[in-house]
């Protein structure tokens, strides 16, 4: 059965019309949802720390950030766009004690409502908008008159209407332009996980340093490993976003194809298979939610330990050198201070 797919036409932005909706966090989605929802015409507040970076930019962006309380006492509409790692205490500390019969929790990930550590009340409505791409995207292409496709949900209808307002915040953001696809909290959780750290984030990062270390330790230069493992990706993955794998292995020379089906089953094999399988147990039984969510309570050790070893591998001090060679890429450098132009 085909997945449910709505656009403007199917609904409208009326359902929205005259409420309050608080985005809490300025940051990647939070700025983008901010924005967009305002620019539909609709009233949209800030919740965020005035003196940080965030909170300085939603300023500028016009927007007087409140402290998390405030925002939910005003608001129809509680929007967490905060980390997953932080929602639960701020939802136990700002939002439950503020949270009237009546409202609605807009979520942008399933995770905190899927693996329950937070738990709404029965008299309010739970809803999730989440747009497949990363929030300056969100913004980029409403501005540019499309959208990104969302992922809408329905957890809890307390008020009859959750349905309504979730498509019309979907519509409020692009996703009616660009297709919002109704799903639940559980599919859109777990298959964002997975994809995540088997495919997206976790896959990719492996097989570029593992291909960087087979290259230069068979005494390759490390510049041309770059080029080969990292550079061209964006290349391919252009490719097969516009037309699919079909259409990246048409694009590409016989030889590459050739070498892509002859010795692509060697690398990701059914045993490659099997270990993703067991990836995807992981997070289903919620064990992957569990380690996250000790070693958050745990102040990040581990996690932070594993950024500081990954920003040391030789692939990364090779990539920022070569891409200071390539200013049309606008390259970037992470500081301590955050990013910055190179």
């Amino acid at each position: 059965m085909a997945i449910e797919t709505l656009y403007d036409k199917d609904g409208s932005l009326a359902p929205l019309q005259g409420k309050t909706i608080a985005v809490l966090g300025y940051g990647s989605q939070g700025h983008a949802h901010a924005q967009n929802l305002r620019d539909s015409g609709l009233n949209v507040i800030v919740a965020n720390r005035k003196d940080s970076a965030n909170g300085k930019l939603a300023a500028e962006h016009g927007f007087d950030p409140s402290p998390v309380a405030d925002a939910v006492k005003k608001a129809d509409l509680v929007v967490l766009t905060l980390p997953d790692e932080v929602q639960p205490d701020v939802y136990a500390k700002d939002i439950a004690p503020n949270l009237e019969a009546g409202k609605t929790l807009v979520f942008t990930h399933g995770f905190n409502i899927h693996f329950k550590t937070i738990t709404p009340p029965d008299n309010v409505n739970v809803i999730m908008v989440a747009p497949k791409g990363p929030g300056h995207t969100v913004r980029w292409e409403y501005e540019r008159g499309g959208g990104v496709p969302c992922l809408m949900a329905i957890h809890q209808d307390a008020t009859g209407s959750a349905h309504d307002l979730a498509l019309a915040y979907a519509i409020g953001v692009g996703g009616g332009k660009g297709g919002t696809l109704v799903t639940t909290f559980k599919d859109e959780c777990e298959t964002d996980l997975f994809g995540e750290q088997v495919v997206l984030c976790g896959g990719l990062s492996e097989s570029i340093k593992k291909g960087f270390e087979v290259l230069t330790e068979a005494g390759y230069p490390p510049e041309l490993a770059y080029f080969e493992v990292c550079h061209e990706l964006e290349l391919i993955i252009n490719l097969i976003k516009r037309g699919g794998l079909d259409y990246m292995r048409y694009s590409i020379s016989n030889t590459a194809e050739f070498g892509d089906y002859y010795t692509g089953p060697k690398i990701c094999d059914d045993d490659t298979k099997k270990r993703m399988e067991a990836a995807l147990k992981h997070i289903q039984d919620g064990s992957f939610a569990k380690a996250f969510r000790d070693d958050y309570q745990d102040g990040f050790k581990w996690f932070k330990q594993q950024r500081k070893e990954n920003a040391g591998h030789k692939v990364e001090a090779v990539g920022k050198e070569l891409r200071r060679m390539m200013p049309w890429l606008k390259p970037v450098e992470l500081t301590d201070d955050g990013v910055k132009a190179v």
